[in-house]
């Protein structure tokens, strides 16, 4: 169990020393990335590619790499926007790690990208514990997957700079309780910004945007209390 434990760290600790290089790459570039996180299907993609559209038509450079286990459906789907995509096929592993981000960004990522949306490959175990580089890690849940979601998913939750609801016009048919929810993510991570969105009626949408070039400017993010906390065994959010 102790070897376990060790080589956890180990790879761990290798990857966030390969994320602060790579923060430190994109931030003398003055690109920043933003880190998508949530389960499948819970609409991550629709609105990602709704507000990479935005960003096309507010003239904002950004580009987009999407991750999973297998097929470049994604990847088409967000290439509809026009902005520069490039998928990521994990070949079974469930989430994505720096060396892995890096390989794929290296000579493909256009010099003037300000924003690089990463998303990640649909989980909110793995993917939660390894730092890439990100100026914004985004946590997103749909109303459909109900409110306790922050609660069973502490880690993905609890480390997020903002949060992100999707299909909120599912929410009556779901019978989503926004209150619940709202005292869910509070109990994980204290203080943290909540916004509801739905990309098939454009509500909500930009705002995601909005965050991104608010924290590529240079201001402020969130602090997760759970960074701060966080064990020997799972490298803090930077």
């Amino acid at each position: 169990m102790c070897r376990a434990t060790d080589l956890r760290t180990a790879v761990l600790a290798k990857n966030d020393h390969g994320a602060q290089e790579l923060r430190a790459e994109l931030a003398a570039r003055r690109t920043a990335m933003v880190n998508l996180l949530s389960s499948p299907g819970s609409g991550k993609t629709a609105l990602l590619e709704a507000e990479l559209t935005l960003a096309r038509e507010r003239g904002v450079p950004v580009a987009a790499l999407t991750a999973d286990l297998a097929t470049e459906n994604d990847a088409t789907r967000l290439a509809r926007s026009g902005a520069p995509v490039r998928q990521v096929l994990t070949a079974g592993l469930c989430h994505i790690e720096t060396d892995m981000l890096r390989g794929h960004l290296d000579g493909w990522l256009p010099d003037a990208t300000r924003l690089l949306f990463v998303e990640n490959v649909g989980n909110l175990v793995c993917p939660a514990s390894y730092d890439l580089g990100e100026t914004l890690r985004v946590a997103l849940a749909s109303v459909t997957e109900g409110e306790d979601k922050p609660l069973k998913y502490p880690t993905a939750f609890g480390l997020a700079h903002l949060v992100v609801v999707t299909k909120d016009d599912l929410a009556a048919a779901a019978e989503f309780d926004r209150a619940a929810f709202l005292d869910h993510v509070r109990q994980v991570n204290p203080g943290v910004e909540v916004v509801f969105t739905s990309a098939r009626r454009g509500a909500g949408v930009g705002q995601l945007l909005d965050r991104a070039l608010a924290a590529a400017d240079g201001e402020p993010v969130h602090t997760p209390v759970m960074a701060a906390t966080a064990p020997a065994d799972r490298e803090p959010v930077r």
